[in-house]
């Protein structure tokens, strides 16, 4: 039995379509997973995966060794780029699913359980609002209850946002530079009458007396693991600025000491596909157990 728990968070840009339907990368996409093995993967962008009886998510997950595969179904006059989640049946029992219903994504949802495990673990797949940073607040407040009574969660977002700590090794935006002044309008919060970076739902999440540990903060930190806060979107993109740290993955905080590494990929090939980094979480699965397997 695997002594580790490989977990994958990707935006795909367009599934691999391209913005404007160009070149297909989805074979590409898949052969870069395929090669990690992972055992839970947190998609964001599923662009036209519904269609045809889900056969994209279908092909996908069959060729990641036949994962058990979610999605959220997309809804008429929103995003047309749903996310999804998949799970590795040989390790994990499905216990649930939800769908968190907000105003311009759902939130895909699966619960499930280590095998021989007592307690469940919810996962989730999140694209926070690309234009509202009030809705990402809202969305990410709505994250927050998957933590609740003492329930154990992972998740993996394109937060569309700014982590808050004073660790990063990437600065915030300058936004007098910023050439794109809507991407200016959708990034931005107004505090103590000026407008400033939104770090909102990275406050929300992971700050203060935090709900969720941030898996790259904390491989950076106590780890010793520099790399894991490297920026992760856009790749391609100049007129927004440099390259930020806003695809994130988190954890309720006790499963944090069972983090063996966590990585960004932005290799060629990743590139060629997206304009979004590859994270790549690896936990420990003795620990795992241990935390989900309550003392009785």
């Amino acid at each position: 039995m695997t002594d580790e728990l490989r977990v994958v968070c990707w935006n795909i840009e367009h599934n691999g379509r391209g913005p404007s339907g160009g070149d297909d990368h989805r074979d590409l996409a898949r052969d870069i997973l395929a090669a990690i093995e992972p055992h839970i993967v947190l998609r964001q962008e599923l662009t036209g995966a519904w269609d045809r009886g889900k056969a994209d998510l279908y092909a996908e997950a069959n060729r990641l060794g036949g994962l058990t595969p979610f999605m959220a179904a997309p809804r008429e006059g929103r995003s047309k780029n749903p996310v999804g989640v998949m799970v590795d049946p040989t390790l994990f029992f499905i216990d649930g699913y939800f769908e968190h219903d907000l105003p311009w994504k759902p939130i895909c949802n699966p619960r499930v359980r280590l095998k021989g495990c007592a307690k469940s673990l919810d996962l989730a797949s999140a694209h926070l609002c690309h234009y509202d940073p009030d809705l990402r607040a809202t969305e990410a407040r709505r994250i927050t209850t998957l933590a609740d009574s003492g329930r154990s969660a992972l998740v993996g977002m394109d937060a569309n946002s700014y982590p808050h700590a004073d660790l990063e090794s990437v600065a915030l935006p300058d936004w007098d530079q910023i050439e794109d002044r809507v991407h200016f309008q959708h990034r931005t919060i107004e505090r103590d009458g000026r407008r400033v970076s939104d770090t909102r739902p990275d406050e929300i999440l992971s700050g203060g007396d935090p709900v969720f540990t941030d898996l790259g903060l904390h491989a950076g930190t106590v780890l010793g693991q520099p790399g894991a806060l490297a920026a992760t979107a856009s790749l391609t993109r100049t007129d927004q600025g440099a390259a930020q740290r806003i695809d994130r993955m988190y954890c309720t905080p006790g499963l944090a000491p069972a983090l063996l590494a966590f990585a960004v990929m932005a290799t060629d090939e990743v590139r060629e596909v997206s304009d979004h980094a590859l994270l790549v979480a690896r936990f420990d699965l003795d620990v795992l157990r241990q935390v989900l397997t309550p003392a009785r």
